[in-house]
């Protein structure tokens, strides 16, 4: 008896602790030190993979991220996760750790390229040095649109949404000036200084890894901004003009892809506010400035204002 309790006793010792909880519920794991961007991802039985995407559009909010990504998967090369995934932002989704990430991927075949895109990330400060330390290596693309227009955008946006939650409506005179002057409280005004939210993301990636998308010129002329895209990715070309038709009944362009077609969403190309001259005039000079600093930052020029 003495030696088959001596016996449990070896065994317990040398067998490994349980653990306090199921795997399943641990908690999230570290990020991984830079360099290791675990790539090696989910591998699905027919070969295919999730993993960090290769290419992430970073913004701007009401920029043109949804076309941009949209007509990036016409590409056979490309795989695009339908959805934003808010990981780099959101403290409740980055404390979930890195393998939660990868799971929003979509599955891509071998050679494919993985993107996905969140346009809150351009402006959010602790982005740049998060995705870093993440991926160094990640592609990014930034499609910009004139600030002013990108500023009515983004309030015909808002005042949409508090018009289905029965909110007041804001008169857009209100939340563009106060005491006469522009109002630089206005959370949408600060999203359109670019050159400040660009000076924080070449701290972390050099000028090479960022292509700046011109959202205008996607909106009246998508198929050139699609081949400068397709060759900042070493893309061989295969997007061309028979990609794209022009939508009388929306205004604006839409995707033929292997015979069928599809538009964007209802929700977007809505109608601006008119404007009063003088506070578009007040807006327009405001931001002569940030944008000359932002085009002296990426050594490009883009028909602003």
């Amino acid at each position: 008896m003495a030696a088959f309790l001596f016996g449990l006793l070896l065994f317990a010792m040398q067998s490994p602790p349980i653990p306090s909880t199921p795997a399943a519920y641990s908690s999230p794991s570290p990020l991984p030190p830079p360099g290791d961007n675990g790539s090696a991802g989910v591998v699905h039985p027919n070969g295919t993979v999730q993993r960090l995407p290769d290419i992430v559009i970073i913004g701007v909010r009401k920029g043109g991220t949804r076309a941009l990504i949209e007509m990036l998967s016409l590409h056979s090369a490309v795989a695009a996760a339908q959805n934003e995934v808010h990981f780099f932002d959101w403290e409740s989704h980055f404390q979930k750790g890195l393998p939660w990430y990868v799971r929003q991927m979509p599955y891509a075949l071998p050679g494919q390229l993985t993107v996905e895109k969140t346009p809150a990330y351009f402006t959010a400060g602790k982005v740049p040095g998060r995705l870093h330390r993440v991926n160094p290596d990640a592609k990014l693309l930034l499609i910009l649109r004139d600030p002013t227009e990108r500023v009515l955008s983004d309030y015909t946006q808002v005042s949409y949404n508090r018009l289905l939650k029965h909110k007041r409506h804001r008169p857009i005179e209100e939340v563009l000036v106060k005491d006469g002057e522009v109002n630089l409280d206005y959370k949408a005004l600060n999203r359109s200084l670019y050159h400040v939210h660009m000076q924080n993301w070449l701290r972390y990636f050099p000028l090479g890894s960022v292509h700046v998308v011109d959202g205008d010129a996607l909106i009246r002329d998508p198929f050139p901004e699609v081949q400068r895209v397709e060759r900042f990715l070493r893309l061989p070309p295969q997007i061309d003009a028979s990609n794209f038709y022009f939508n009388r009944t929306k205004g604006f362009y839409c995707l033929r892809d292997r015979g069928r077609e599809r538009c964007l969403h209802d929700s977007k190309g809505r109608a601006h506010p008119r404007v009063a001259p003088d506070i578009l005039h007040k807006l327009y000079r405001f931001f002569h400035e940030p944008n000359r600093k932002f085009f002296e930052l990426v050594g490009r020029t883009f028909d602003w204002n």
